[in-house]
């Protein structure tokens, strides 16, 4: 591999910890569709660019996840009562859906993920947050709900945040901790993702070399570590920059990445 994916993949990985740290955002909408088009440039066939693109960022959000629970329950953020019930659910839903992703031509994955982007980048824009209005369903509807963030997740390779706070907050739950459990969920559905894009891709031909299933493993060792590294950094300039504008910014930001993946796998 030339040293310019390298640069390439550290300088993702740094970018999507900034974010992450400064505006609290997972990384899979930058990092799937830049992954994306990174593998369009290096020869990766068509018909495997959307899943390996989605496997790899699904195993660089382990580590992210892994530290952000930590952080979070040291402040005591985390409502493992829920995190108990939801799990089952979130990795039966993530795990599963990974196998339907296989199935999914890359032109259509590359259709599902950008429309949940753009409405993604809409509900930042117009900032829409549910008012608290019922409390949590019982153990079996919230594993129920948990199945189905789990599945969105997995085909769009997020930690769940964008599904997970917005349903805790309806049912009554603080925003802090609603954050906290949200972290404490990105980690199960970045695993059981990551072993289902891993299985899928299990003997796949044609995938680059340095592949485990449909994960890339020189864009994953070389992201995970830049990304751990650069959120405390964006953590700490969220307290300096005008975080509303920059979400804003960031929305269209999405809105144009989503785009892009779409452009670059129906002209690959």
């Amino acid at each position: 591999m030339d040293i310019i994916w390298w640069v390439a993949y550290v300088a993702l990985g740094g970018f999507v910890g900034l974010m992450a740290g400064l505006l609290g955002i997972g990384g899979g909408g930058i990092m799937v569709p830049i992954l994306t088009s990174l593998f369009v440039l290096q020869g990766v066939p068509h018909e495997h660019l959307a899943h390996l693109a989605l496997g790899t960022a699904m195993a660089a959000i382990i580590p992210a996840s892994t530290a952000s629970l930590l952080s979070h329950h040291r402040h005591g953020a985390v409502r493992w009562d829920i995190v108990r019930f939801i799990t089952p659910g979130i990795l039966a839903g993530t795990f599963f859906a990974t196998f339907v992703a296989a199935l999914i031509p890359t032109r259509s994955l590359a259709i599902f993920f950008a429309c949940f982007m753009v409405l993604m980048s809409i509900q930042m824009l117009i900032n829409v947050k549910p008012k608290p209005s019922r409390s949590l369903p019982s153990p079996v509807g919230v594993s129920g709900v948990g199945l189905g963030i789990g599945g969105i997740s997995a085909l769009v390779a997020i930690g769940g945040g964008s599904l997970t706070v917005p349903f805790l907050t309806w049912c009554n739950v603080t925003l802090p901790r609603a954050i906290g459990t949200s972290a404490a969920v990105g980690l199960p559905i970045a695993l059981a993702g990551a072993l289902g894009y891993i299985i899928n891709g299990w003997g796949v031909s044609g995938l680059p070399d340095a592949t485990l299933g449909f994960v890339y493993l020189p864009a994953f060792l070389l992201m995970a570590p830049f990304s751990i590294l650069m959120a405390p950094i964006g953590a700490k300039l969220a307290h300096k920059l005008p975080v509303a504008l920059l979400k804003r910014v960031f929305a269209f930001l999405l809105m144009g990445l989503a785009l892009q993946m779409v452009y670059a796998v129906f002209t690959a």
